[in-house]
């Protein structure tokens, strides 16, 4: 984990340097802000391979900072929330987050995800046959270039979103089921992941498909899972 850097926004100075410890101890260089303001700052001036960010702030909260991130940048983002309710949840996901612990939480739990996050960040599309070009009907992903495409237009997709698509783009035709697609690209047990799939589902078809309500490559196969059509 050696030559990756960890941005810690929260505006609770203890946490932060709490995590900063737990992270230092695993070899990761470590950025702090106190807040969504502060946080994108730190992203003009370092280069960040993942942030943890905290949802409730002062003058630029996480939720929002988040959306604001994603304009510009693909980097993992991990959400931190005091609050357990799904809602809190999916909206973070649905403006771009990869993922989000609750607190209090597990700072072994928050490691081992953060280093999950990583891996995949900084392995994107290494799955077997990978370095290839798949074309369907229009819709495109460079394996090598970590790029999807529709019609030549490029689609900018998060980490998460990325390695979905080339899942299903690499087994066309083939129907995965929700805990299929969860094991296979978060790498961990499925347990109640149905919200946090469908989510990603949806941006992924708002993003690729012309009529995301009546997709043309990412279909769903009623009481089964999804599928990308060949």
């Amino acid at each position: 984990m050696n030559n990756y850097t960890v941005l810690v926004v929260d505006d609770d100075k203890e946490i932060r340097e709490a995590i900063e410890i737990y992270l230092k101890n695993e070899g990761l260089t470590v950025l702090l802000a106190g807040d969504g303001v502060e946080a994108i700052e730190r992203l003009r001036e370092s280069e960040v391979h993942l942030i943890i960010l905290d949802v409730m702030m002062p003058r630029m909260d996480g939720i929002s900072a988040t959306f604001k991130i994603r304009e510009q940048k693909n980097i993992p983002i991990i959400i931190l929330s005091a609050k357990s309710e799904d809602t809190d949840k999916i909206l973070g996901l649905q403006v771009g987050a990869d993922d989000y612990v609750t607190k209090p939480f597990n700072p072994l739990e928050l490691i081992a995800r953060v280093k999950s996050q990583l891996r995949r960040y900084v392995k994107l599309g290494h799955f077997e046959g990978r370095n290839r070009t798949i074309d369907l009907n229009g819709l495109t992903i460079d394996q090598e270039a970590k790029e999807v495409a529709v019609n030549g237009e490029a689609v900018k997709l998060t980490p998460i979103e990325y390695k979905i698509v080339e899942l299903l783009m690499m087994n066309a035709g083939r129907v995965f089921s929700i805990s299929e697609i969860y094991e296979r690209v978060w790498q961990e047990p499925c347990y109640n992941a149905e919200n946090t799939v469908a989510v990603h589902i949806r941006k992924i078809r708002e993003k690729i498909e012309i009529d995301p309500k009546n997709p043309r490559y990412l279909k769903v196969v009623w009481g089964i899972g999804y599928k990308m059509e060949k």
